[in-house]
């Protein structure tokens, strides 16, 4: 922004104001005179403050006044009745704060502006989000209201060490990005290379969280995720304890954590609120059904085109039974009904209410049935990719990776057979192992060096067993014992 000089004389500054923002009918200058002749001048945008803070906090106290002229100092810390106001020299942050819902006073006499926190923006209620409900356990979100969503993890995090770093980011939206860590847990070579990464980070805008994920992750171009994204306080809480980081987005309920491994993706809120034995058993369930959702079609279509010998001959008999008359190789019959279950769930997300949910069931149910009644594909196909489509959504985490690791060995099976397929897999592996998070391998309890990195990795353990710090960054390890997990 341009230097702008303010001066002493009110009415300059008044005009001044004027022709920055000439042309907006949301700006609103409020002329406020007291008994004895203080003449000031109140500024704010309509629908961003609160009217009754305005009105009784800032107005009538200056009307009120019985004084004839004050400094801007004076005119914060004796006149106006906020519990938030500063005199402000630095225009960037008086502009900044202006345009965010604060309201700005000047007094004749002095150029300097008092900002007053008078912010009354409405906001929708901390209710559960909808992709992340819990069976039992707490039912608040985040909201796209800045603060409030600082306050959700402060309430949760009753510790002194509790730190928020404010940045700004994007050169037109100027939008407020808060760092949150527990000093003393979390390690400084993480924050400071967050930090680093923020003030580094050269974009126009940044409207959701997402704007900052793709640009501070690392591996852009890997299906799997690198930041961990959640819309609940207590997740947050809970990553910041483990010594992560988070990245609260100003008008986004989006939260970041960093560092983000692949063991969480099989993790769930439920896991933590229910017994241990259920947990455990959930979250086998969605391991193998993550192998399942990628290989189950590649594995079907290898065993069909290559390795019909390893097939049970009852099995071989039905399946080549239904095959009969279907016009398309089994390879481009699996990949085309895969697309078309795509497509329906693609339709489904994006049609409004309950509606989508009918269509996706009913679509499916009907094209499946008429797609196997007119012989344009066999039903255990129909199975296979029905299969593969409700197994996925057990890992909703890991979507992304699963299509695109659903058709690449598919791929890989029709070409090469269950070779192609084991080839594949062993590449993604060794694709992994490759992987970091904030300079945290992103297989780092695939194969836990010590007991205490096993207590919740893949299975969970029971709270009394979990006496350990479980970030996984090396630093000294102190018994806990006696202490809440």
């Amino acid at each position: 922004m341009d230097k702008i000089t303010f001066s002493t004389d009110l009415e300059t500054n008044i005009r001044l104001m004027q022709a920055i923002f000439q042309g907006d009918n949301t700006f609103v200058v409020r002329r406020a005179i007291g008994h004895r002749g203080l003449s000031c001048a109140v500024f704010f945008f309509d629908g961003m403050v609160n009217s009754i803070a305005i009105n009784q906090s800032v107005i009538r106290p200056i009307v009120c006044s019985d004084c004839k002229r004050v400094s801007a100092d004076e005119l914060s810390q004796t006149i106006l009745q906020v519990n938030d106001s500063r005199v402000e020299t630095d225009t960037s942050k008086l502009f900044a704060s202006f345009l965010y819902g604060d309201s700005v006073v000047f007094t004749e006499g002095d150029a300097r502006p008092v900002v007053v926190n008078t912010k009354g923006f409405s906001v929708r209620s901390a209710s559960e989000p909808e992709n992340e409900r819990v069976l039992s356990g707490p039912r608040e979100g985040f909201t796209e209201c800045f603060m409030p969503n600082l306050a959700l993890i402060r309430r949760r995090l009753n510790d002194k060490r509790l730190k928020f770093t404010f940045l700004r980011a994007g050169r037109r939206t100027n939008t407020v990005v808060c760092l949150c860590y527990l000093s003393g847990v979390c390690e400084q070579k993480l924050v400071a290379h967050l930090r680093r990464k923020l003030e580094s980070l050269d974009i126009d805008s940044v409207l959701d969280a997402n704007y900052l994920a793709e640009r501070i992750r690392d591996h852009r171009w890997s299906p799997f995720p690198t930041l961990g994204t959640t819309e609940r306080p207590d997740v947050v809480a809970a990553r910041l304890l483990e010594g992560r980081c988070a990245l609260v987005v100003d008008g986004s309920p989006v939260v970041l954590t960093a560092p983000f491994l692949f063991q969480e993706c099989f993790q769930s809120n439920d896991d933590y609120y229910i017994s241990f034995l259920q947990a455990n058993l959930s979250r086998v369930l969605r391991v193998l059904g993550f192998f399942f959702t990628i290989a189950f079609p590649a594995v079907y279509v290898a065993l069909m085109l290559y390795h019909r010998e390893l097939v049970p001959a009852r099995l071989l008999f039905a399946v080549s039974a239904a095959q009969r008359g279907v016009p398309l190789p089994i390879g481009w019959e699996t990949l085309l009904l895969l697309l078309v279950l795509e497509a329906l769930k693609e339709a489904g997300a994006r049609t409004p209410g309950a509606m989508g949910q009918t269509m996706s069931i009913v679509g499916g149910l009907v094209l499946g049935q008429a797609a196997v009644s007119a012989r344009f594909a066999a039903a255990p196909t129909v199975i296979v990719v029905a299969i593969a489509g409700v197994t996925g959504l057990m890992v909703p985490k890991l979507q992304a990776a699963a299509l695109w690791l659903r058709f690449a060995l598919l791929a890989a099976a029709a070409a090469y057979g269950l070779y192609g397929v084991g080839l594949a897999l062993a590449l993604i592996l060794a694709w992994l192992c490759r992987m970091h998070s904030c300079s945290i391998p992103y297989l780092l309890n695939l194969v836990p060096r010590i007991r205490s990195e096993q207590e919740d990795a893949w299975l969970r353990s029971p709270w009394f067993f979990m006496r350990y710090d479980r970030f996984p960054v090396k630093r000294s390890r102190k018994s806990a014992k006696g202490d809440n997990p």
